[in-house]
């Protein structure tokens, strides 16, 4: 929901590193992560950002415009996977992103991995939010949790289980935060 100051350095040092220009940022909330992107891409660089509720990210809008960055984001209201389907319909869309962030409904991971790897290029990376759920996905299925906790864990636990087995990904989980989970893509 809220990345936290360790993860938006790093991703930020991140996307300098791999000199990342055209990104995209599925879940947006009040775009905290979104206004580390657009500081560390070029002024020239752009940011398709998604989520579903706008008010909260106009709650942020303010400090990006402050930052004089709002011009790299190009924010669309909605569900990310018909528009995803959309960019996938057309083949100008394939392979361009640098870089491509999701911290979203953790039951739609899988269907986002499905869709985004087909639009971010060979040697680019996407990064996942949230992938070690609170720890939950390191202890046995038969703890006791929360139902809310134990209900994402499965879904987390699943995505996880299906990325470490993708050929066409090369992946790195780090524990920061609440575990950031990063793609390369191979092939």
């Amino acid at each position: 929901m809220l990345s936290t100051p360790d993860e938006a350095q790093f991703l930020s040092m991140l996307l300098k590193l791999i000199n990342a220009k055209n990104t995209m940022e599925i879940g947006v909330y009040t775009g905290y992560s979104l206004l580390y992107t657009a500081l560390a891409i070029p002024d020239d660089g752009k940011i398709l950002a998604m989520d579903i509720n706008r008010e909260y990210y106009e709650l942020g809008l303010p400090i990006i415009e402050k930052a004089g960055v709002a011009h790299k984001i190009d924010f669309r209201e909605g569900p990310a996977l018909p528009l995803l389907d959309q960019m996938i319909q057309d083949e100008k869309y394939h392979g361009t992103f640098d870089f491509i962030f999701v911290d979203a409904d953790k039951n739609n991971y899988i269907n986002y991995h499905e869709r985004i790897i087909a639009l971010v290029k060979v040697g680019g990376v996407i990064g996942y939010d949230n992938t070690l759920w609170c720890g939950s996905v390191a202890v046995p299925p038969d703890s006791i949790m929360d139902e809310r906790l134990r209900y994402f864990r499965d879904f987390v636990l699943e995505f996880n289980k299906a990325v470490a087995l993708d050929p066409r990904i090369e992946i790195c989980q780090l524990s920061i935060a609440d575990g950031v989970t990063l793609c390369r893509r191979i092939s």
